[in-house]
């Protein structure tokens, strides 16, 4: 018997029709929910799925079910649940859910046991929290689990550092780290939700305004090359000297936090580090600065000091807060330091989560078959799955390529053919 917990069951109707809505730009996932229902290769496996609770999850789920699965699923952010959503998981499509949107740690906490409490074979992750959770308190639950997915770069850290100590008990593919998955999530989905959350918040002009990005990975070109589209002065801050090269090279300015500080107008956190953001910064910032953060924990701005220090403290509106320091200077916190694209929006569209829940999907079936072959250890996804979620997102985009001929393949592979 399942015991969700949600916000409101009467949500359900606004819930499905954006599921479906989503589904509809989403097609390489629906292919392969399609054959799923056909084949069933998760018939009996019951799966446990910490995951940001929105439209696009959802279909995942649905995919996971029609493949035979039991699923039962909890939130991987406190804010980015969408309770509607929920409602309809629940509802329509017989989704266990334990997720509420603004739940306190508590709360969260309570949510990723429940799903635990139904003895997982498999464990999906947004962040590794789900992972964590029972590898230090609910060691139990390792009886049953025979491997996982990783969906975060902030997660598959988390999780290498686990297998660096022989730590982690059971294998975890790194979803994350799949082409069709960091290349177009991470880049083109983290860029366009980031703004979009941003925006909503404050309904500010991006234009002409200093856009500091801390963090140079993927997500963080995507998110400097969608600011300078928006006509933005971006500003990039990294630790890494072959990010920030690579920064100086696509055209933006690189320097120190603390310089950034004297000069941002919108500051973003994208490094999946602690105190990004931190009292040095605060120090220099200009009176008004607008402050958030797009990594997976909110730990990236260090708002403890601000909460600390601040004589005076404002919502604005909802996730949107003021703090007045000793000075007079106003600082302002988007979604309490939260992911902004996903508390302040509805997170990556549709359309490059198709690739990424794809990969969760087809790496969820390969370690029903293969898990019994392969070490506890953070593994890549395999090539093929990749290839053939690329190959699909080409399919259904209409798009066709070349192939190698025999004499080019012939060429590739040998060491002898050179100049003649």
């Amino acid at each position: 018997m399942f015991t969700q917990d949600i916000k409101d069951i009467d949500l359900a109707d606004q819930g499905l029709a954006r599921i479906l809505w989503a589904d509809t730009d989403m097609p390489v996932l629906a292919s392969i929910r399609e054959r799923f229902a056909k084949e069933k290769p998760l018939e009996g496996v019951r799966i446990a799925a910490c995951l940001h609770v929105t439209t696009e999850t959802a279909n995942l789920m649905r995919t996971l079910a029609a493949g035979g699965a039991e699923v039962h699923l909890c939130a991987s952010n406190p804010l980015s649940t969408q309770d509607d959503t929920a409602a309809s998981l629940i509802r329509d499509f017989g989704i266990d859910v334990h997720a509420i949107k603004g739940e306190d740690t508590e709360t969260y906490y309570r949510h990723v046991n429940a799903v635990i409490d139904a003895k997982p074979h498999i464990t999906m992750d947004d962040g590794a929290d789900l992972v964590s959770c029972i590898h230090s308190d609910r060691t139990e639950a390792l009886k049953t689990i025979v491997g996982g997915t990783e969906e975060t770069t902030t997660g598959v850290v988390r999780l290498c550092a686990m297998a660096a100590e022989g730590a982690l008990k059971y294998p975890i593919i790194a979803v994350n780290d799949a082409k069709t998955k960091h290349f177009f999530d991470n880049r083109y989905g983290t860029g366009q939700s980031t703004l979009d959350g941003i925006i909503r918040l404050t309904n500010r002009l991006l234009a002409g305004r200093v856009f500091v990005v801390s963090g140079y990975g993927w997500c963080g070109k995507g998110l400097a090359m969608r600011a300078k589209g928006m006509g933005a002065r971006v500003v990039v801050c990294e630790v890494d000297p072959t990010a920030a090269l690579e920064a100086h090279m696509d055209g933006f300015e690189v320097t120190t936090r603390d310089e950034a500080a004297k000069i941002a107008d919108i500051w973003v956190t994208v490094t999946g580090n602690l105190n990004v953001i931190d009292e040095p910064c605060f120090a220099n910032m200009k009176d008004g600065a607008i402050i958030c953060n797009s990594g997976h924990f909110n730990s990236e701005i260090n708002i403890d000091w601000l909460e600390e220090h601040a004589v005076r403290k404002t919502t604005l509106k909802p996730m949107v807060d003021e703090y007045e320091l000793a000075d007079g200077r106003r600082i302002v916190l988007l979604a309490e330091g939260r992911l902004i694209n996903l508390s302040g929006a509805e997170g990556h569209p549709a359309n490059v989560m198709d690739m990424s829940f794809a990969n969760q999907a087809l790496c969820a079936e390969y370690m029903v078959k293969h898990a019994s072959e392969l070490k506890p250890a953070c593994i890549e996804v395999p090539v093929d799955i990749d290839e053939q979620v690329a190959a699909l997102k080409l399919e259904t985009l209409g798009i066709k390529i070349d192939e190698l001929t025999p004499a080019q393949i012939e060429y590739m592979n040998s060491w002898t053919m050179g100049t003649e």
